[in-house]
């Protein structure tokens, strides 16, 4: 078998065991892995996060649904509002962002600033007043359907914004991560079904990496399920910041890759 799918199994596995007790499906840092180190070519390696995306999700959810964590109000509006905005996403991606220098730069200005605003929200943390912190109903709607849409572009299905932007404004991660998750599961299904109907109608490499994905995945499914089980049990400081730090690192590099 391939080195790429045994790497790609390790890498889901890690990165997910990681990310999932803090809303991540762990996609926003596989991503650079696949480009860099197992060598997806773009824009297939954004169809392909998607697909891991898929995969894995339903690891760290079976574990919250468990634990009752995916009832509630938040979850629906942010499943409703990602849906539509990822599938613009994907045919903004195929057919106006093709190129890997303009996606390495799109990684960065995403990654870079993220991080960075995580790491200072962790350090000066917002007053944990959950019904105050909660966005109003329209603003929510505009938020998760923008991040739908910058979701279907980049391959992460968008948790990995939208849990920082709620984390800050001072929900707990034991509330948001499985609604982000939840969001994330949705809309990568939609976005991986729309790259796949994109593909028919483009000449590039545009489908995903099926093999490749399905082994990311795997290792995503399990690291999901451990790392929402561990999640009682992990310091929510340490892991915000242990994030921050490898977003604005990432994107840093990526900055660098872009402007050589």
């Amino acid at each position: 078998m391939d080195w790429t799918i045994w790497a790609g199994l390790a890498a889901g596995l890690l990165i997910s065991t990681v990310t999932a007790p803090v809303g991540v499906s762990g996609a926003v840092f596989l991503l650079p892995v696949q480009l860099s180190v197992l060598g997806v070519p773009s824009p297939a390696v954004t169809p392909t996060n998607l697909l891991f995306n898929v995969v894995a999700g339903p690891g760290a959810l079976w574990r919250y649904h468990r634990d009752g964590a995916l009832r509630g109000a938040l979850t629906r509006r942010l499943v409703l509002w990602t849906l539509p905005g990822v599938v613009a996403g994907a045919a903004v991606r195929v057919f106006a962002l093709p190129g890997p220098d303009v996606f390495r730069i799109l990684v960065a200005a995403l990654l870079l600033p993220l991080g960075t605003w995580l790491c200072l929200r962790t350090l000066r943390p917002a007053r944990q007043s959950p019904e105050a912190a909660e966005p109003s109903a329209p603003v929510l709607a505009a938020l998760a359907l923008t991040v739908g849409v910058v979701g279907g572009i980049y391959g992460i299905g968008g948790g990995s914004l939208l849990g920082p932007v709620l984390a800050a404004r001072g929900m707990p991660l034991a509330r948001l991560a499985p609604a982000t998750l939840a969001a994330t599961f949705t809309t990568s299904v939609a976005g991986a079904g729309a790259y796949a109907v994109l593909a028919l109608a483009s000449s590039g490499p545009v489908a995903p990496d099926w093999w490749l994905g399905l082994a990311c995945g795997l290792g995503g499914l399990i690291g999901g399920y451990l790392g929402a089980r561990l999640q009682p049990h992990l310091p929510e400081t340490a892991l915000r910041l242990l994030l921050g730090t490898l977003a604005a690192t990432l994107g840093a590099l990526y900055a660098a890759q872009a402007l050589a």
